[in-house]
């Protein structure tokens, strides 16, 4: 007995040791469970114009930079790094994006689409009818508009089914020199698969905002050992995902929101303030002035350190740093119309190699302020 004790030991010591694959889904894992990626990452510095890019090897990262000195050129910013992925390009590239006016990625499209590409975007109605979108349209690709009170408020790429460009950034002017953002590339098929089902949901089954089904295949996702979720709204109930992973925060929350108007969120995070948690966030200063029911002002008055942004353009981060570890990023405000009536998506990353950039950036906008 006491053999097969110890035979049955040494068998899960080395079945415990054996190597993750690149990719494992694992759905019986709980949503927020707390898991965070130990494994070390030499991040590779990469080069930009304006901006800020890192190489992860299995991901990509890129912030804007509205201060750079150049950045009234629009010329070398992260979204040449987005167009030149377009290029390379050989079956198929799908876009959901709010609006689009940058001419590399207008180009880049074309350019695709005369190659014999697929070219598919869905966009936000009321932005279909601007120059680029238009001559996109004369090109021969097709555009499908949202057509509803609701925005499709989704900022994401699909290139030929290998990798997908997601954040906060729309493919814009603004978006890309103006304003502060992120946009991340990431190659994993279960991610992509998520995400293509949503696009699909969207330009094949003409299916918006409130009238679709939460029907995400991988919800849940290993990529060369970390952890990452998924989320579309207003179908997967995201602010309550927002508030369990903030309610578990046990040393920092650090937090960059264009629109912040809503009061569970809110609330959450003043929660843990009481409770000692560091919390530090920068808010849109446009947005600060107009929203009504913002929380901008409550989160000061429980003495949060929470500042309005410096720059001309938009803070338009939608981003939660939890812990240094876990990172919540994606097209997502945390307002009411994010929740219940517009097409948005976030993932949470848990991933501390990632929160670390996302924190440079955090304090970069930060320093904006002062």
């Amino acid at each position: 007995m006491k053999q097969s004790l110890f035979l049955l030991s040494i068998f899960l010591l080395i079945s415990a040791c054996q190597p993750m694959p690149l990719e494992t889904l694992t759905p019986e894992v709980p949503p927020t469970l707390p898991f965070v990626d130990d494994n070390v990452v030499e991040l590779q510095e990469i080069p930009l114009g304006i901006g800020y890019g890192v190489d992860g090897g299995w991901f990509e990262l890129y912030f804007t930079d509205p201060a750079h000195p150049d950045a009234d050129s629009y010329r070398n910013g992260p979204d040449t790094q987005l167009a030149a992925a377009i290029d390379d390009a050989r079956l198929s590239v799908d876009l959901a994006v709010y609006s689009l006016s940058l001419w590399s990625i207008r180009d880049a499209l074309i350019d695709a689409l005369h190659r014999g590409v697929q070219v598919r975007l869905v966009m936000e109605s009321d932005n279909r009818d601007r120059d680029v979108p238009q001559e996109l349209i004369d090109a021969g690709i097709t555009i499908l508009g949202d057509r509803r009170e609701g925005l499709m408020h989704d900022k994401f790429v699909i290139i030929d089914r290998t990798e997908l460009w997601l954040g906060s950034m729309n493919f814009t002017i603004g978006g890309g020199y103006k304003d502060n953002n992120n946009l991340l590339r990431i190659r994993s098929q279960k991610l992509i698969e998520n995400y293509q089902t949503e696009f699909d949901e969207m330009f094949v089954d003409d299916h918006f905002g409130p009238d679709t089904v939460s029907d995400t295949p991988n919800p849940v996702i290993f990529v060369n050992g970390t952890m990452i979720e998924t989320y579309f709204s207003p179908d997967d109930g995201v602010a309550e995902v927002i508030v369990d992973l903030l309610d578990n925060a046990q040393e920092s929350i650090y937090f960059m929101a264009y629109s912040f108007t809503s009061d569970d969120i809110s609330e959450a995070i003043q929660s843990r303030a009481r409770d000692g948690v560091i919390v530090a966030g920068v808010m849109d200063h446009s947005q600060v002035a107009s929203n009504q029911g913002g929380e901008y002002d409550v989160l000061a008055q429980a003495d949060i350190d929470v500042r309005e942004d410096g720059i001309k353009g938009l803070m338009h981060h939608k981003v939660f740093i939890i812990d240094e570890e876990i990172v919540i990023t994606g097209s997502y405000n945390f307002s009411r119309s994010a929740e219940e009536r517009n097409d948005e998506n976030i993932i949470v990353i848990f991933n501390a190699d990632i929160a670390q950039e996302f924190l440079k950036e955090f304090q970069r906008v930060q320093a904006q302020t002062e």
